[in-house]
């Protein structure tokens, strides 16, 4: 779901700005989110060990749109989205190494470095003519922070008695209230058109809703730095839709990299008896 999102947003018309679309994908998503598990995150923020990490989550959904569509814009999609999904799992292992005492092992280190492989020439492949910004690959780094930061919080959440539903409608909650004030300054040119609303709606309730309920209930089985290295797969999706849809051309060392992807993937995912 996630990888439909670039595919999706590229049919919104140019008046469109990158703010409102992070703004209202998880500004408006996140508060369907929390409303339709209010039951539990009601539970979730009785806890006082949740609290602070559904506030730090919190802010991590906040940044993490913002900065992330802005950084594609700066930096160019494929650069930008390959820094921030590929920084993304080294944030998550580095803090919850610094908060839970948890070093990853070092097959993940092994898996990380494939993937990224992996991502650096995807990355080259779909942008290899693109002018890349630094102010654009520094928001990417910020936004890979931030995503990494809502994730380690979430499986914090669950760590301190919440269910997955109440984690992710906690933590996409708070980040939601200040992203509605964002989308009420910028979201005009989207919400007064039928399409772009339409395209909107879709992003708000799958890849926000659904799939965060989805990646929720990973984290109750696997590790933040292990979910969000899963994660990574999703370049492969959006570059598959756009070549299949868009009719973007993706030369053979774009397919090494994904090829290398879902190595690294496999490597972290594979149990230990197989490895």
């Amino acid at each position: 779901m996630w990888g439909t999102t670039g595919v999706v947003a590229a049919g919104m018309t140019p008046d469109v700005s990158t703010f409102a679309i992070g703004a209202f994908t998880m500004g408006v998503g996140g508060i369907i989110l929390a409303a339709l598990t209010w039951p539990s995150v009601r539970r979730a923020l009785s806890i006082p060990e949740a609290r602070w990490w559904v506030l730090l989550g919190g802010l991590g959904v906040l940044i993490y749109p913002l900065a992330f569509y802005a950084g594609m814009r700066d930096a160019g999609v494929a650069v930008g989205n390959t820094v921030a999904l590929g920084s993304g799992p080294l944030f998550a292992g580095v803090i919850e190494w610094l908060t839970a005492g948890r070093r990853p092992t070092q097959r993940w280190f092994l898996a990380l470095g494939i993937a990224g492989a992996g991502l650096f020439f995807a990355g080259i492949a779909r942008g290899g003519t693109s002018e890349v910004g630094l102010t654009g690959v520094l928001l990417a780094l910020v936004a890979g922070m931030a995503y990494a930061l809502y994730s380690v919080a979430g499986s914090r959440v669950i760590a301190a008695g919440a269910n997955f539903q109440g984690s992710m409608g906690s933590i996409f909650g708070a980040g939601a209230l200040p992203l509605l004030v964002v989308l009420a300054f910028t979201g005009g040119p989207l919400v007064s058109d039928f399409d772009n609303l339409a395209r909107g709606a879709y992003l708000a309730l799958g890849p926000l809703v659904l799939a965060y309920l989805l990646f929720g209930y990973a984290l109750t089985r696997a590790s933040a730095s292990l979910v969000t290295l899963v994660t990574l797969l999703e370049p492969v999706f959006a570059t598959i839709l756009a070549v299949v849809l868009l009719g973007e051309i993706l030369p053979p060392i774009g397919w090494v990299g994904i090829g290398l992807l879902v190595s690294g993937v496999a490597v972290a995912t594979v149990p230990q008896r197989f490895a």
